[in-house]
């Protein structure tokens, strides 16, 4: 199989994007990158899935994917990834090649200075090697945007958030210009916005990268990314528009399996609306049981969260993933997948890499998790 390396000490807009050997096509020439939401399943204790976390970024190292990044929830059941610069520094230290970031820190709940000093401290220890993805996103539920001293406006301050902490890195214009941000002022952190809707139009006037998500609505998708690409200012971070679209991959030897893998994260957030609770993943078989006697609504939201998701066989996961590259022309593709079955996630993900090309996808040495 042929072979595609990742340059980790370049700003990601510069990257080659496949070796001169790469088969034709966007499969082989278009980076591909894991964010792991450090999911708690039932039955096993939160700090597991923080383990599991730092062993699957190892394995995604192995395997020669582009970049890993975790996410940040509070208060949430089903989330164990509260702090998700901590969790970032530890993937940093477990692994010595691949881009290591946050998607994302939610701006909202933290303030810009404090973000900046994170990661200047993170990137300090980590040259070349860390990414700062950052979220409008604030808390679940009133008690813990109230706990994290925010409410439901503050998404509104997002754009000006976002001024403030890039101006910490490029010295620029900022509301406290005699405060400096120790030791990130001066370094090239590159920063990217997780964004639907209006969150793009943020991205494209702040010059930064956007990642964009939900395959299951891909017109509005495809719509934000063009407006995106159309209004983009460069900026002393991003002098080009850089797209990542992500998305839930679940690759297996047939589509039934690899639906498998789908359905604890659909019931998940299935219950999570029915009873504002986001629970711990359960196994697929339990939840298969249970789609028989689901109330209509419920059953309404769990199938349309297992829609738009691309799953199958590796040449169905290919063809799925052919068409939505073309379609996007994204400069990435960030994989978000979330199931009970860490080995059955784990082989979906060598799966997936021997479909794109990655290097380590095919060797017999890989990293266990």
């Amino acid at each position: 199989m042929s072979t595609r390396t990742s340059t980790t000490t370049q700003a990601p807009e510069k990257e080659a994007a496949g070796t001169a050997d790469a088969p034709a096509g966007r499969l082989r020439t278009t980076p591909f990158s894991l964010l792991d939401r450090s999911r708690t399943r039932l039955g096993h204790p939160e700090a597991e899935a923080l383990r599991d976390t730092v062993a699957l970024a190892q394995h995604a190292e192995a395997l020669g994917y582009h970049r890993f990044w975790v996410s940040e929830h509070h208060s949430v059941p089903g989330v164990a990834g509260s702090a998700p610069t901590v969790l970032a520094a530890a993937v940093a230290s477990a692994t010595s090649r691949i881009r290591v970031g946050t998607g994302g820190v939610m701006l909202p709940n933290h303030r810009p200075l404090v973000v900046a000093e994170q990661f200047g401290v993170l990137a300090s220890l980590f040259p070349g090697r860390i990414d700062m993805g950052l979220g409008r996103s604030v808390g679940f539920t009133d008690g813990i945007r109230r706990a994290l001293g925010s409410d439901k406006d503050a998404a509104d301050s997002f754009a000006s958030q976002l001024a403030e902490l890039t101006a910490y890195f490029t010295d620029g214009p900022r509301p406290h210009p005699q405060v400096h941000a120790r030791p990130a002022e001066g370094l090239h952190v590159p920063a990217f916005v997780l964004a639907t809707g209006a969150g793009a139009d943020i991205a494209a006037r702040a010059g930064l990268a956007l990642v964009i998500g939900d395959l299951r609505g891909r017109d509005a998708m495809r719509e934000a990314v063009d407006r995106y690409r159309a209004a983009f200012e460069p900026s002393p971070l991003w002098p080009r528009p850089y797209v990542i679209v992500s998305g839930t991959v679940a690759a297996a030897e047939t589509r039934e399996q690899a639906r498998d893998l789908l359905l604890p994260e659909a019931w998940s957030m299935a219950y999570s609306r029915t009873h504002g609770v986001f629970p711990p993943l359960e196994p697929a078989e339990s939840i298969a049981a249970r789609e028989p006697s689901m109330p209509p609504r419920q059953r309404d939201l769990y199938e349309s969260a297992l829609t738009g998701h691309i799953h199958g066989t590796e040449p169905e996961v290919a063809a799925q993933l052919d068409t939505l590259l073309t379609e996007t022309a994204a400069d990435e593709f960030l994989v978000t997948t979330s199931t009970y079955d860490r080995a059955g996630l784990v082989e979906s993900y060598e799966r997936l890499g021997r479909v794109v090309g990655l290097e380590g996808a095919g060797r017999p040495d890989r990293a266990e998790v």
